[in-house]
């Protein structure tokens, strides 16, 4: 990969890459890498407190009746749905 950039950041990131050991493109890719596994994993995930952990699992087990407002908002749609 070829990118611009200014000297300073060359020069750091071919320091930083002898130190590893590496050519400059193995330190870019590997520090890349690590940065998009890290975003993929903040985007994946969703981290809760063990008392909203508590609440999800209790809504999942022990939903409340649907409120008339909502079974009349599907009904409007099943009407709206079968006029297509």
């Amino acid at each position: 990969m070829n990118f611009r950039t200014k000297p300073h950041i060359k020069q750091a990131i071919q320091q930083a890459a002898a130190w590893c050991g590496v050519d400059d493109s193995a330190f870019v890719m590997n520090a890349a890498y690590k940065a998009a596994l890290e975003t993929i994993q903040t985007h994946e995930r969703t981290i809760v407190s063990r008392k909203d952990y508590d609440a999800i699992l209790n809504a999942l087990e022990n939903p409340v009746p649907p409120l008339e407002a909502l079974r009349d908002a599907f009904a409007r749609h099943d009407q709206m749905i079968e006029s297509r």
